[in-house]
């Protein structure tokens, strides 16, 4: 869902007891609808997740639960993302120690606030909470994922289309979040706001004509 906001239909929000909802929307929905109409006033804090499945490196462009967390975040609101890696038995997901090691870095996060400008993106491996090695800070990689368009028919005759395929092993570079993960550690990265390359300003000023470009 990345940063997805839902124009194009109404929404509706459910009741869950006291102070609970959810919303028929994207996560994004989710966090616009919540601190705009919702709650009083702007929470401390806004906590996207625990998604079922990583968002290492590349992900965080594509992850609707990354996209909830940068949304509070442009409205001057701390705010974490959690994933829970499944790379490692599948079948028995640890939600709890994501939820352990989150618990953690929020408490962090309401005594310590984090700079404005940036969010928090956390990633845990799917282990029993003893058994994880530990907690590391680090920078995003890069997570390659094998090119797939499958063609099929549908039963009119007409062609239909998935994309997206598994990704491609372990390439990512030793001080990356993913290959910490690999290794048993949880992550933290700090995720920021403003995407201008700043190091290609100068080189992107040179390479667009002088005839184009206003003088300053």
């Amino acid at each position: 869902m990345s940063h997805a906001l839902t124009m194009n239909r109404p929404l509706r929000i459910g009741a869950h007891g006291a102070d609970r909802w959810s919303v028929d929307g994207t996560p994004v929905d989710c966090v616009y609808i919540a601190i705009h109409k919702l709650c009083g006033d702007l929470p401390a804090l806004v906590v996207s997740g625990i998604n079922k499945g990583a968002n290492l490196g590349d992900d965080v462009f594509y992850s609707g639960t990354v996209g909830a967390a940068r949304e509070a975040a442009l409205n001057g609101i701390a705010s974490l993302a959690v994933s829970l890696d499944l790379t490692e038995n599948p079948d028995e997901v640890h939600f709890e120690t994501a939820g352990s090691i989150a618990a953690d870095v929020v408490d962090r996060m309401l005594s310590k606030p984090i700079p404005a400008g940036c969010f928090l993106n956390l990633n845990v491996p799917n282990r029993p909470l003893s058994a994880i090695e530990g907690l590391v800070v680090c920078p995003l990689g890069q997570r390659h994922y094998e090119p797939l368009v499958e063609e099929h028919i549908d039963p009119r005759g007409k062609p239909y289309f998935w994309i997206g395929g598994e990704p491609v092993g372990e390439k990512m570079a030793a001080d990356s979040d993913g290959n910490w993960v690999s290794r048993g550690y949880a992550t933290l990265t700090p995720l920021g706001l403003d995407n201008t390359s700043k190091v290609h300003l100068d080189d992107t000023k040179q390479w667009v004509p002088s005839a184009f470009r206003r003088s300053t």
